[in-house]
């Protein structure tokens, strides 16, 4: 497995640890407003970053982080990031995933052999509107739809989370994303931040606070837990 980023201290990306962020390349979504475009479309001609000094420093860092988050592009894609992860867990590092659902028995066996203590799921509409946020039309969810099943089952520990985009996300798709995911542990609104790096943003726009307010109404009654972030 390859990565192409490092941040090498967050405070943000793993709630309740000081984390160390690596970003993987590729993706089978291609949502315009992603702000990692470049790990989407690019990555293969991006630098790599190199392996031996990520675990380098992680190994030097033990006792000031707590934990490593994953990211990408879509970190289940490749197959051999159980093995990367191993060996993160094996320095003493919590890990958090970040994942867009796409690959169910990937997720399950990571759960189901400890080496991920805590994933982060996109939501990114609701069933109906999936294919025009992921910016591919008729995108099977069958697999998507699995995870959610697997989350919601409590198996793990997780959170769901939706980037709102005004020309996405209305009063009705969050209220069907709260039919869907009901029950869930917690689940976070995400402000949406336009920048240079988004794959295809246009004149798509963020969601006004009072409006995220409104829609954390709507989907509070749904979950045990929901909070807005970025406002």
């Amino acid at each position: 497995m390859k990565i192409y980023g490092l941040e090498k201290l967050s405070l943000v990306d793993y709630d309740g640890c000081v984390a160390a962020t690596v970003f993987t390349g590729a993706c089978n979504f291609r949502c315009p407003f992603c702000h990692n475009g470049a790990l989407v479309t690019d990555f293969s001609t991006l630098p790599e970053y190199p392996m031996d000094e990520f675990f380098s420093y992680i190994t030097k860092r033990k006792g000031i982080l707590d934990g490593v988050c994953i990211t990408g592009g879509e970190p289940t894609l490749h197959k051999d990031l159980p093995d990367f992860i191993e060996k993160i867990k094996k320095i003493g590092y919590k890990v958090k995933l970040d994942t867009n659902g796409t690959n169910p028995e990937m997720v399950k066996s990571l759960s189901e052999n400890g080496l991920v203590d805590y994933f982060a799921m996109d939501i990114k509409s609701d069933k109906a509107g999936y294919g025009k946020a992921i910016g591919i039309d008729g995108f099977p969810l069958k697999n998507v739809e699995k995870t959610v099943d697997f989350f919601l089952s409590g198996a793990t520990e997780y959170e769901f989370r939706t980037t709102l985009i005004s020309e996405y996300h209305g009063k009705t798709v969050i209220e069907n994303i709260g039919k869907w995911i009901k029950g869930a542990k917690a689940y976070f609104m995400q402000k949406f931040k336009k920048g240079d790096n988004c794959l295809d943003a246009g004149d798509l726009s963020e969601v006004p606070e009072k409006t995220a307010e409104e829609f954390l109404s709507i989907i509070t009654p749904f979950v045990q837990k929901a909070s807005l972030r970025g406002y």
